[in-house]
């Protein structure tokens, strides 16, 4: 069974395709909860109209289920609280120059 360094480590190979930014360092994933085999995924995206959210959300699904000890994933994706550019990291604050 994962925890959840290894699930968010999983998670930081899944990059936005519009920005190319990881989606742990954009801010989107909220909480990971780890049940035996299954992962339970709170998650957002950067606006409900995202173009890139089918794209994100099958990588997200594809890459948790490819560890060791995950059969089953469950994305809740949520709208509260919204996205916004302050919930970037540090590292993706500095890769597209806002400062």
């Amino acid at each position: 069974m994962p925890d959840q360094e290894a699930i968010y480590e999983a998670l930081k190979q899944v990059h936005d395709p519009e920005v190319g930014i990881n989606i742990v360092d954009m801010g989107l994933i909220y909480g990971v909860d780890i049940d035996g085999a299954k992962v339970d995924l709170i998650m957002t995206l950067t606006s409900p109209a995202c173009p890139a959210g089918p794209h994100i959300l099958g990588q997200v699904d594809e890459r948790l289920k490819e560890m060791d000890g995950v059969e089953d994933v469950d994305i809740r994706v949520v709208w509260t609280p919204p996205w916004s550019p302050d919930m970037l990291s540090e590292e993706a604050r500095d890769q597209l120059g806002i400062f």
